[in-house]
């Protein structure tokens, strides 16, 4: 299961986590994605574009 936005194609991005020590170890920040009917189908949307398509359609 891919985490990616089928409409931008915004995908997960790596970090580093760290701690009080200051410690870094390498972490992962996945996109917030939402499965979203568009044109009659299923797709992969992430929230930022949730967002877009709402202001879109209301203006």
């Amino acid at each position: 299961m891919s985490r990616v936005c089928d409409i931008c194609g915004r995908g997960p991005q790596t970090g580093f986590a760290v701690s009080h020590s200051k410690v870094a170890t390498k972490r992962k920040f996945n996109v917030n994605l939402q499965t979203k009917k568009i044109d009659g189908k299923r797709k992969k949307v992430c929230t930022k574009c949730i967002k877009t398509m709402s202001k879109v359609k209301s203006a």
